[in-house]
């Protein structure tokens, strides 16, 4: 089963891709663990994609196809896939399924787990984590026993910077802009998949699996 997982910050992909995992026995492909596995390699892509990286600059397309394609015929991923984070442009997706077709594999289903910009904002803006050990909260869904301490190791918690209301709102807009062309061409393909993220995990996930299941 190929699958490609989609969702705004704060949709809960990584709770989801991870019982996706589990659940049809396929690696989940995150695009940040495709590029440190292959300048780990040392592979000529992730040589090229380590240029850009220590630059500070963003990944071009060409290299990031490339090291998608070297990974999706690694041995692991012939019974099947879960892309999450790629692709993220129309051109991306072209490439994947000109990937694909080259090895007579298509795409099963791109899911889309959606939810209403306030309440990903709300859930972004409200995280904080554990300054000594990382421990990740949220001030509403998950908070802690006592209030700025972490229940693990007493240490002081803190908010990342890019955890505050605006810059999750500027994230939802760049996401918005950049992947609703995407939806649209995956909509045309019939393969869109739109799932209700604003429930209980367990809600979601079960929708995910009639949607596999009927795949």
């Amino acid at each position: 089963m190929n699958i490609v997982i989609m969702g705004p910050p704060g949709a809960g992909k990584g709770t989801q891709a991870e019982f996706i995992k589990n659940k049809y026995k396929i690696p989940h492909i995150s695009t940040g663990d495709m590029f440190r596995e292959a300048v780990k390699k040392g592979t000529p892509m992730g040589k090229e994609a380590q240029k850009y990286m220590n630059a500070g600059k963003l990944v071009p397309d060409q290299v990031t196809i490339g090291i998608v394609q070297d990974r999706l015929a690694e041995a692991d991923c012939q019974a099947g896939f879960l892309l999450d984070g790629f692709p993220r442009t129309i051109v991306q997706a072209k490439a994947l399924d000109e990937v694909l077709e080259k090895t007579d594999r298509k795409l099963d289903a791109a899911i889309n787990i959606a939810v209403p910009d306030n309440i990903l904002i709300q859930r972004m803006s409200g995280r904080v984590s554990c300054k000594e050990c990382g421990k990740v909260y949220h001030l509403v869904f998950s908070p802690p026993a006592a209030q700025g301490k972490c229940d693990e190791c007493s240490g002081e918690l803190i908010q990342r910077s890019d955890d505050n209301a605006e810059t999750a709102a500027n994230r939802l807009q760049v996401y918005n802009e950049q992947t609703s062309p995407l939806l649209d061409y995956y909509q045309d393909q019939g393969l869109l998949k739109n799932v209700d993220g604003n429930r209980d995990l367990k809600a979601v996930g079960s929708d995910i699996e009639v949607i596999l299941d009927e795949a």
